[in-house]
């Protein structure tokens, strides 16, 4: 029963904070209002959540000796990173308006385990090199997390600025050029963790199984991910890429990368049926 409550919880005080951010921020006469910053009770509020969260996480993650990592325990992870990352991140750069996309998905997502319990068992969890592997996975997926949110933001604030609606909530907000600065500095950090993703992946395939990494669905996507960040640094690097050209292929990028472990485990578990 107590699994229950902190998943419930947790999921409250997002889904509490998204209503507040949302109704202080983003309707009536807030819209008439410069933008805030996060108050320091608010980013109270959001650490008790994160830490509610992670003691979600640890329940449906590690049951017992095992290590249990299904879609939803990927997803709930990914979100928990993301905000987390994004509360630090909040200290030393302007992230405002994030959190109506993040707190949302946050709160669905800390629900997805409740309901949708995963049976997957990692094997290999005391490999030195597995674990290495898996932690750079998962920050190099929650920063990219980010990455897409703040990419979804830059296309809602430009496409307002372009129809000359734009609001003194979203004129509140750092200027285009800052906000792509931040995006591309969130991307390249990403796509390195990537980089050693996949290559601590065949690290760790070689070492315990003699061979490269296996030919999946997982392997196709991941380096489709790659590619597709891989040809959006070039473009930005060599052709000064930005505006909607950067954002939709960071956003194709990112479907690409949920596709590789989300969208293969989400197949085998809940279509498939399969653990």
């Amino acid at each position: 029963m107590l699994p229950i409550l902190l998943h419930v919880a947790a999921a409250a005080l997002y889904a509490g904070l998204a209503w507040h951010f949302w109704r202080s921020r983003w309707r009536g006469p807030a819209l008439d209002q410069p933008v805030a910053g996060i108050a320091p009770l608010e980013r109270g509020w959001l650490l008790v959540a994160l830490v509610l969260h992670g003691f979600t996480l640890a329940h449906e993650i590690l049951p017992g000796d095992a290590v249990r990592f299904g879609f939803s325990a990927a997803l709930s992870l990914i979100l928990w990173l993301a905000i987390a990352l994004y509360w630090i991140e909040g200290f030393y750069a302007r992230m405002e308006g994030l959190q109506m996309l993040g707190l949302p998905l946050a709160a669905l997502c800390v629900m997805l385990p409740a309901f949708f319990p995963g049976q997957h068992l990692l094997a290999n969890v005391d490999s030195p090199a597995f674990r290495a592997h898996f932690l750079i996975a998962m920050l190099a997926y929650s920063l990219f997390t980010l990455a897409a949110l703040h990419a979804v933001l830059m296309a809602v604030a430009e496409r307002r600025l372009h129809r000359g609606r734009l609001t003194p909530l979203f004129a509140g907000l750092p200027p285009l050029l800052t906000m792509e600065a931040l995006l591309f500095k969130l991307i390249h950090i990403a796509f390195a963790l990537l980089t050693l993703t996949l290559a601590s992946g065949i690290v760790f395939s070689e070492s315990l199984f003699g061979k490269a990494l296996p030919f999946n669905h997982k392997t196709i996507f991941a380096i489709l991910s790659w590619l597709i960040f891989a040809h959006l640094l070039a473009g930005r690097h060599f052709r000064g890429w930005r505006g909607r050209q950067a954002l939709r292929w960071t956003l194709a990028g990112f479907a690409a990368l949920l596709l590789a472990y989300v969208g293969s485990r989400f197949v085998l578990e809940v279509v498939l049926g399969r653990a």
